[in-house]
């Protein structure tokens, strides 16, 4: 097509009758205009909003809300002949290296909805190894492993979401690879950030690595240190990956619980309250877990079964200690918040709520003592933080253990 640049650049200014002319060329020569995208976003000098236009068109080629559409996408991009798919791929390897970071970054979400589709075939080997020397080599500006980074991070995303075949063992090991060099202490701060994320979106993919202990100890190590980052971004997504492990891996979890309660009460009680949300969301998370093994045990016991999965009782341990800390968060009320903000205040009421329903009658001695000496307290956020208190308790232990507030 003649000019397409031109044709691109219209079209980031609204020009409809340039729009339409996109669509018709993606109807009427699909292949060649994958291919006209990707020489558009891998040429440097070429306008920024053009590159970043070109990005956006070849990862909506291939996304779609509608299940039957998306597959439908997936389908077209997967029939074309192997030669027409490289000759977009390759320029998107290539963009993701580009020193231009709006670009580069926008080439990354692109190519990880490709690799979404191809890697669980084992469609796309150049791709692993491109982003893991990315990230890798002492050459990378901080722009191309952060890409790189969320380039896996998106891709794993994606391929959880897709109904694909399951993504190979040696596949994981690279993109676990790259992710935990990219989380180091030695690496500044924003790709750590970009890094933790993509570990986040990686971990339900590392099964068979976390059984392995020496790995499943270097992910751990790693992520406990970027709780301590000076980043609070890190610090708060190294605590979701926590919660990721702590819903995924609850029975890998006996090794590392004296180190991960030490962190999150430190943090609960230290740290600004995004990361102590996130630090509180464990606990809360621990106790779904645990709540369900309960569950699934006396089931399996009523029935004369056998039980499979142990619950380890680890909120029964920590009760004593973290219950006064969730107690002092209720104190922290927003005069002028909205009831429906998620503060560190509600977090910490969920979260209460969460053990109470999990520990039931246990939670009452740790929790009454608390409402009883502030339920009538001439402080207004101490009486309200009473308040919730009791109330976190009405769901789980027996009312007779309650008794009168």
């Amino acid at each position: 097509m003649a000019d397409f640049t031109a044709l691109l650049s219209a079209c980031t200014m609204a020009d409809q009758q340039a729009e339409q002319t996109i669509k018709e060329y993606e109807q009427r020569d699909f292949p060649n205009y994958m291919a006209a995208l990707a020489t558009e976003i891998s040429t440097e000098g070429r306008p920024v909003p053009v590159r970043q236009l070109a990005g956006l068109l070849i990862k909506n080629t291939l996304v779609a809300k509608d299940e039957t559409l998306q597959k439908e996408r997936i389908q077209r991009w997967m029939a074309l002949d192997a030669g027409m798919r490289e000759a977009v791929k390759q320029p998107l390897l290539a963009a993701i290296r580009s020193p231009e970071a709006l670009a580069s970054r926008v080439a990354a979400q692109a190519a990880a909805e490709i690799a979404a589709v191809e890697i669980p075939y084992n469609q796309w080997p150049a791709i692993l190894p491109s982003l893991l020397e990315n990230i890798q080599s002492p050459q990378s500006t901080d722009t191309i492993r952060i890409s790189s980074l969320e380039c896996l991070g998106y891709t794993c995303e994606r391929v959880a979401i897709l109904d694909g075949p399951e993504i190979s063992e040696q596949t994981t090991d690279i993109m676990l690879n790259a992710v935990v060099d990219g989380i180091q202490a030695s690496r500044p701060d924003k790709v750590r950030l970009a890094a933790t994320t993509a570990l986040k979106n990686s971990l339900i993919f590392a099964h068979k690595n976390m059984e392995r202990k020496p790995e499943r100890d270097a992910i751990m190590t790693n992520i406990c240190e970027a709780t301590r980052c000076q980043d609070y971004m890190v610090r708060a997504a190294a605590y979701e990956c926590i919660v990721q492990i702590a819903v995924s891996y609850y029975d890998k979890l006996q090794d590392y619980m004296t180190t991960l309660y030490e962190l999150t009460t430190d943090t609960i009680r230290k740290d600004r309250e995004e990361v102590a949300k996130a630090a509180i969301e464990f606990w809360s998370s621990l106790c779904e877990v645990e709540q369900d093994l309960l569950d699934e045990a006396a089931d399996l016991t009523e029935r004369g079964l056998p039980v499979q999965r142990q619950c380890m009782r680890y909120v029964n341990a920590a009760l004593v200690h973290l219950v006064p800390i969730l107690l002092e968060t209720l104190t922290k009320q927003e005069e002028d918040a909205d009831e429906d903000t998620f503060n560190l205040h509600m977090a910490g009421y969920i979260c209460l709520t969460c053990i109470s329903q999990t520990v039931e009658d246990a939670a009452v001695g740790v929790i009454m003592p608390f409402v009883q000496q502030n339920i009538q307290n001439e402080d207004w956020r101490l009486r309200d933080a009473a308040m919730m208190a009791f109330i976190s308790m009405l769901d789980g232990p027996k009312d007779e253990t309650i008794g009168p507030a």
